[in-house]
């Protein structure tokens, strides 16, 4: 079963604002629902057309196959959770963060293991998703980690890079790899067993005199 995010704190954060115009979203919404319906190896780019009342010429102009179509849809359903939560706490944080990488791993499984499986065979769809997707999951971490060190809950000195990959590498293969998937459960175990040890976390910092 996948992993809901818990209402009680999942305060609404604000979007990260889409390159895409219009149409172009609307063209990967479409995408993304045949893949649901479909799966990969089922999807057509005339049906995502016919569907979308568009050309096959229009999709194929702005994304050249079937693969970058797929990543470009996975991209931008996912964009909602490249949001830096800012709840004030690193472990809530972490687990707003946390609860939204098991939330889009689950939605969007199958598109996942398919684009993983193209980009072992095609170095362009593999730069692509680490630009459009990787670099930009990290980043909230990043932001989250920063404002923690400034809160003074962590120090600098105990980011790593593996401290990156922990959160959303250990939950997507949860999702994609293991029989088990990834609960709400899952994240806090994640958080407080693994990764607030992992950062020295000691708690919010208190003002001078209190």
């Amino acid at each position: 079963m996948c992993v809901v995010s818990d209402p009680r704190s999942d305060p609404p954060s604000a979007p990260l604002k889409s390159r895409r115009t219009a149409r172009e979203a609307q063209l990967l919404t479409i995408t993304l629902q045949q893949l649901q319906q479909h799966g990969y190896d089922r999807l057509t780019v005339e049906a995502v057309a016919t569907q979308a009342k568009a050309s096959k010429a229009t999709l194929y102009r702005r994304w050249p196959s079937k693969s970058d179509l797929v990543l470009a849809a996975f991209v931008e359903g996912t964009r909602l959770a490249a949001v830096p939560p800012r709840t004030g706490s690193l472990r809530d944080d972490l687990l707003r963060v946390g609860a939204s990488v098991c939330q889009q791993a689950c939605e969007h499984a199958s598109t996942m293991r398919a684009v993983l499986n193209e980009m072992s065979h095609n170095p362009d769809l593999r730069k692509a998703m680490q630009d459009e997707f990787v670099h930009q999951h990290k980043l909230v971490i990043d932001e989250v980690l920063a404002e923690a060190v400034q809160r003074g809950e962590i120090d600098a000195t105990a980011i790593s890079d593996e401290i990156y990959d922990l959160l959303p590498g250990y939950l997507v293969f949860r999702a994609l790899v293991s029989a088990r998937p990834p609960t709400l459960k899952s994240v806090r175990t994640l958080v407080d067993k693994v990764l607030l040890p992992s950062l020295g976390h000691r708690g919010l910092s208190k003002p001078d005199g209190q």
